[in-house]
């Protein structure tokens, strides 16, 4: 049902117009919204009344009307004045009664995507009910998961709810405290573009109006509403593998992953018989700060000296220095591509390897 201040909302709208005053009660009769505190209907005569075939009856100078739903009385309402009173009241009693069927069609929809989501319908179902809820079954779309803090989630769902068209076939929901999904119709043929800038859009917009650091990952696009599910788990794997091995990232795209979905699908024993085969007994936490830094550092200036000790501010020979000193320590020189290589896959399983270790 729709909630008591959403009619609210309706009467005290058509009241300040007509200046007619309103009334509305529920099927047992129960006044769950007026304009005037003053009014109020005879409980015989208002259950009378639902129980009488008349859609409209005219009682003590007012005028009362059946708002239903699937054949059932949902409302009544009343109204009090002369004039127009019929007319006003027929119009506001088709509001409401409109106001209930778009309140169905989205708790319906949400329903669906949720459980389209998670897998939860068979395919025969996914077309069927999407053609009853005039959801197009053949259409670009791409799946977003916003993660948030639990405190602000209903607020930040109804910002994101604000941003997004429903008229271009977009729609937001939930399936926890933690996340919101965005399902984006796409409609550009360069997808990737179109992408990071929705992803930039949510980031910059929850960050100025919610004053929310959020995290944005999606996946990829997919043509029928079948591949939606496919998608939305696509997001969910890069917003973990985000938090892995990219923790500076804001946005990760499950198609910019790499390596990072490779590791990330490995069994934990595995990875640790690697970790093992290629340090031995030592460890990699072992390694102080400053080495780690520096070899990252040195990582992405694709192994060059000099770029790297100028971004460093340090001397040539003190990046060579630390390079040796973790050279002692690991039995790998990273200035030779191989144990690079090797090096950079060890650290990046030792992140997954704890990251795994905390969520157990």
């Amino acid at each position: 049902m729709i909630s008591n201040q959403i009619i609210q909302n309706c009467i005290n709208e058509v009241h300040s117009i007509s200046k007619l005053d309103f009334l509305v009660t529920d099927s047992l009769g129960n006044v769950i919204a007026e304009t005037d505190e003053s009014d109020s209907i005879e409980k015989g005569l208002l259950l009378g009344f639902m129980q009488s075939p008349a859609e409209v009856q005219e009682s003590k100078g007012q005028l009362l009307f059946k708002i239903m739903d699937d054949n059932q009385i949902s409302y009544v309402l009343a109204v009090k004045g002369e004039g127009d009173a019929f007319l006003v009241g027929k119009l506001t009693a088709g509001q409401i009664q409109n106001l209930i069927v778009a309140y169905k069609d989205r708790i319906d929809k949400n329903s669906f995507y949720q459980n389209l989501l998670l897998d939860n319908l068979l395919l025969v179902d996914i077309y069927n009910r999407a053609q009853k809820l005039h959801i197009e079954a053949v259409q670009s779309r791409c799946v977003f998961v916003i993660e948030i803090k639990p405190e602000n989630s209903q607020i930040t769902l109804e910002m994101v709810k604000e941003l997004l068209s429903p008229q271009n076939g977009d729609f937001v929901t939930s399936v926890d405290e933690n996340h919101i999904i965005v399902i984006k119709s796409v409609e550009n043929s360069d997808y990737t573009e179109e992408l990071d800038e929705t992803a930039r859009m949510l980031v910059d917009m929850l960050g100025s109006e919610a004053m929310e650091n959020v995290r944005v990952a999606y996946g990829t696009v997919v043509n029928e509403i079948k591949g939606i599910s496919k998608s939305y788990k696509e997001a969910v794997m890069a917003l973990d593998v985000g938090k892995i091995f990219y923790t500076g990232r804001n946005i990760v795209a499950y198609s910019t992953l790499g390596i990072g979905r490779l590791i990330y699908q490995l069994p934990v024993n595995l990875c640790q018989m690697f970790i093992t085969e290629i340090f031995g007994e030592s460890t990699l936490e072992e390694l102080d700060e400053e080495i780690l830094a520096t070899v990252n550092k040195f990582f992405e200036n694709s192994l060059n000296v000099s770029e790297t000790s100028r971004q460093l501010y340090i001397h040539r020979n003190t990046l060579v220095y630390r390079i040796e000193k973790l050279q002692k320590a690991t039995g790998l020189d990273v200035r030779v591509f191989e144990d690079a290589l090797t090096l950079k896959l060890a650290l990046m399983v030792e992140s997954y390897i704890k990251y795994m270790s905390t969520e157990e």
